[in-house]
């Protein structure tokens, strides 16, 4: 078995073959780890941290990440984009998130151009290989690497390294896309975004940091790690409320838990193959 110091020195030596990179950086762990590990490696002068703002991510995420690549002491550019503009993304179809990547990594690509940098680094962990994942066909395309991928990072070992270099968020609740809230073939608005944000929001205000408010139009189903279902049955009826007024006309628990990806489940056999023997 491979140890993480063996998986720290492999990620070190990927990186030192490097000159200067640009890392998409999200504020997640992951990404998070690159870009402390591509700093040590490679000093700040030779590393910039792109943080991307959408409408398929909070504001307040944005300006988290922001701050944190400041704090590690990386040069941070800010970029907006445009995701509901793409008419795949809009409707929310089975590949989507191929598109929405091919977005992202465009994007990082020409900036990297613009800064000298030939090499466009992501926080791509072995984890994310074993699911429905288009938007690996989509980094592949632009050239992008996904140094923890290469260097065998499971998630433990991420918090793990992480932990060890005294990161502040080794133990962050992953988040991703809002639009993973909405079944495949929902339309996608500003307004129904901001819905599930809203809910989302409110949710983590009560103690709940794990949490995905399902969208099914009026259906709000809140999803909770198991072992924390009986914590919230004593917010019922404020929870109820609460996203009443946000514009959904009934509040349901799932039983089953949470589970990410769980949207995922609707796919069919042959949609999961298409991308799975694209990557």
């Amino acid at each position: 078995m491979t140890t993480l110091a063996t998986k720290k020195v492999t990620l070190t030596n990927l990186l030192k073959d490097l000159k200067r990179v640009t890392v998409a950086f999200s504020g997640g762990i992951d990404s998070t780890l690159v870009l402390k590990m591509a700093l040590n490696t490679l000093g700040a002068e030779n590393v910039t941290a792109v943080v991307a703002n959408s409408e398929l991510f909070t504001d307040e995420e944005f300006e988290k990440a922001v701050s944190l690549a400041q704090e590690l002491g990386a040069t941070v550019q800010t970029t907006t984009l445009d995701y509901l503009s793409d008419t795949h993304i809009e409707h929310n179809t089975a590949d989507s998130w191929y598109y929405a990547k091919k977005m992202f990594y465009d994007r990082l690509t020409a900036l990297a151009a613009e800064n000298g940098s030939a090499t466009v680094l992501d926080g791509m962990i072995k984890n994310d290989e074993q699911d429905y994942r288009p938007g690996l066909k989509a980094r592949t395309e632009a050239g992008a690497r996904s140094l923890l991928q290469e260097a065998d990072f499971y998630k433990v070992d991420v918090r793990a390294l992480a932990q060890e270099l005294g990161l502040t968020n080794w133990n962050k609740v992953a988040s991703c896309s809002v639009s993973s809230r909405f079944p495949y073939g929902t339309t996608l608005t500003h307004a129904n975004v901001k819905q599930v944000m809203a809910a989302e929001k409110y949710l983590r205000s009560l103690g709940f940091p794990t949490v995905r408010v399902r969208y099914h139009d009026d259906i709000a189903r809140i999803e909770l790690p198991e072992a924390r279902i009986g914590d919230f049955l004593v917010f019922n009826d404020r929870v109820n409320r609460q996203l009443q007024s946000l514009g959904f006309r009934y509040v349901t628990l799932d039983l089953g838990g949470f589970r990410s990806g769980h949207m995922n489940d609707t796919l069919t056999k042959q949609q999961l193959a298409t991308f799975a023997t694209q990557n």
